[in-house]
C-alpha cells in the first residue's frame, strides 16, 4: 500500500513542552503531543506560542501526536 493515511485538523498549541515538543488540544477536546516536521524546527520554533492555532497531520492510528503542517 503506497498511499499515506493521514487527515489534517485545527488545533490550538497550549504550552511547550521542551525545545520542539508541544501541547496542542483540537477544538473536540482531544489532547496530543505535537512536533514541527525537521525541516520547519527553526521556523516553528520563532513563530509558535502558547495559543497559536495550527493545523496539524495525523494518523488515524496514534491519535496522540501529529505533526505540524505550515
Amino acid at each position: 500500500m503506497n498511499k499515506k493515511e493521514t487527515f489534517v485538523l485545527d488545533a490550538v498549541l497550549e504550552d511547550v513542552i521542551n525545545h520542539a515538543t508541544f501541547n496542542a488540544v483540537l477544538p473536540n477536546g482531544h489532547r496530543l503531543v505535537a512536533f514541527p516536521q525537521r525541516k520547519d524546527i527553526d521556523t516553528a520554533l520563532s513563530r509558535l506560542r502558547s495559543g497559536s492555532r495550527v493545523r496539524v497531520e495525523m494518523s488515524p492510528f496514534d491519535m496522540s501526536k501529529g505533526t505540524f503542517v505550515f
